[in-house]
């Protein structure tokens, strides 16, 4: 991964912390990692724990950012998404996966929030 697509995506991340917040999400961790692979964004909106998976591109090229969140991206969020969970002792909470696409054309970043994006996939 390049430099330019690594700064991009923390800018991504962390344009989608500040659109949560405004939205009155909490947000509890950032880029979990554990064996199982990697959460982008841990909030909780309300009661219900939402493991987000942050897409960023610079143009929509390549069809819209969501479209990179493929089943096996998904399983690898499943399982990241479980280990955080049993780590919290929350196994049995509300939870729910998103995706939120940024893209970069133009002077305002385009940011789509999809709630609820995929079910539990491992």
């Amino acid at each position: 991964m390049s430099l330019h697509n690594k700064s991009l995506g923390s800018e991504g991340e962390s344009l989608a912390v500040t659109y949560l917040e405004r939205h009155r999400y909490k947000i509890l961790e950032r880029n979990f990692r554990c064996r199982g692979g990697e959460i982008d964004i841990v909030a909780r909106d309300g009661k219900t724990f939402v493991f987000v998976e942050v897409k960023t591109r610079t143009s929509g090229h390549y069809g819209p950012p969501q479209l990179a969140v493929t089943s096996f991206k998904q399983r690898q969020i499943s399982k990241a998404a479980l280990t955080w969970l049993a780590k919290q002792r929350q196994l049995d909470a509300c939870a729910r996966f998103d995706v939120i696409s940024i893209t970069f054309s133009g002077q305002m970043p385009q940011i789509e929030h999809i709630p609820n994006a995929f079910e539990l996939a491992y």
